[in-house]
């Protein structure tokens, strides 16, 4: 062989190799995050690559750009969420973070009509996150977000010392694609319109209380965080005129509650009898003296329907995977921006916006 051939094979060989090795991140061998993994190099691409992109691998995430670009069909009306996450415990009985994460997100968008599509999930990581705990959360999220429908698109690392954040923090944002023939709003709120309710409240801000080993408390809660869209979209099938929607994470039913009466001026008001809460929820909110309506939920929405629909609403409800959903009240005229509590012994109690913040942290 002619020796000049011979080098630039070789040449091209090493050139080759080179390229290879240029693309391929290295194992990660560590077993904790360290700060190198949010400083861009080969320790990041590692990270990313065989944490992220091995639980999240879709083809608009492995575009590897700044952006995710993708078509929309037709003419789209969207709707676009974010929100931050910080619960401490970051694994608690029925969920961790990754769930909250991908579900928060995904049940904002489904409450305001939307088909979810799109996710972009950003992590704060603390220096010394074991990378098993890691991998715990994102497999967690990968799995929330194939529930839900949902493509996790576009993303971003980054890692700060000891001390400067509590072990992980993640902030999610998305898409949802809104059918044409919805229109969901207070404006169409009326006096006479039904309640209802997907599920029994309380049992996530309560889980993750318990989780938290600070009391002498040993109750078997579990949060009932989940994506809501399949059942928001059940709940339009059956009854297309439903009016709003709400899920009722921080502040609990009574502060949605209270947003809807502000926004229509009107009144809403509650069975006491008809609020779902669990006998073991509601005890550990009787010890610590908290009233299940302010405590968060990551899986419950609430609901305006005409009168008329209300039944059909429930039936689909109940049937699409929520058995406990129920009706608990109605709108009415007076007293005007009030949510008013119907008591079994036929009194009323007022039901005022949150003060203070007896649960923080708990999403």
């Amino acid at each position: 062989m002619d020796p000049k051939n011979r080098l630039n094979e070789d040449v091209d060989k090493v050139n080759a190799t080179i390229s290879r090795v240029r693309r391929r991140p290295g194992r990660l061998k560590d077993d904790h995050v360290t700060l190198s993994h949010g400083a861009g190099g080969k320790a990041s691409a590692a990270l990313v690559e065989q944490v992220f992109y091995e639980a999240f691998g879709n083809d608009l995430l492995g575009q590897a750009g700044d952006s995710a670009v993708f078509d929309l069909v037709g003419p789209a009306r969207l709707a676009f969420s974010t929100d931050s996450y910080v619960v401490n415990p970051i694994e608690f009985p029925g969920g961790s973070i990754g769930e909250l994460a991908v579900n928060g997100t995904v049940n904002d968008l489904a409450v305001a009509g939307a088909v979810p599509k799109y996710l972009s999930a950003a992590f704060i990581l603390e220096e010394g996150l074991e990378i098993s705990v890691l991998r715990r959360v994102v497999a967690a999220m990968a799995a929330a977000a194939e529930k839900a429908g949902v493509v996790i698109a576009a993303g971003d690392t980054k890692v700060v010392p000891r001390g400067a954040c509590d072990r992980i923090y993640i902030t999610t944002a998305g898409v949802g694609e809104i059918p044409d023939s919805r229109d969901l709003g207070f404006h169409r709120v009326e006096p006479g319109d039904r309640i209802l309710l997907s599920g029994p409240i309380a049992d996530h801000g309560m889980s993750v209380m318990m989780a938290r080993g600070d009391l002498a408390i040993d109750a078997p809660i579990e949060s009932d965080t989940r994506e809501v869209a399949s059942l928001t979209a059940a709940l339009l099938d059956a009854a297309q005129g439903t009016k709003w929607m709400r899920d009722a994470t921080r502040g609990g039913l009574a502060t949605v509650m209270n947003e809807l009466a502000e926004q229509t001026g009107l009144a809403v008001l509650l069975e006491d009898t008809a609020l779902p809460v669990r006998s073991m929820t509601r005890a550990a909110c009787d010890i610590l003296g908290i009233d299940p309506l302010y405590v968060a939920n990551e899986g419950t929405f609430a609901a305006v329907v005409a009168a008329e629909e209300a039944e059909a609403a429930l039936a689909a409800l109940q049937a699409a995977g929520a058995p406990e959903a129920c009706l608990v009240g109605r709108v009415a005229a007076e007293p005007e921006a009030s949510v008013v509590l119907l008591t079994a012994f036929g009194g009323t109690r007022m039901v005022d916006k949150l003060v203070g913040d007896p649960l923080p942290r708990i999403c």
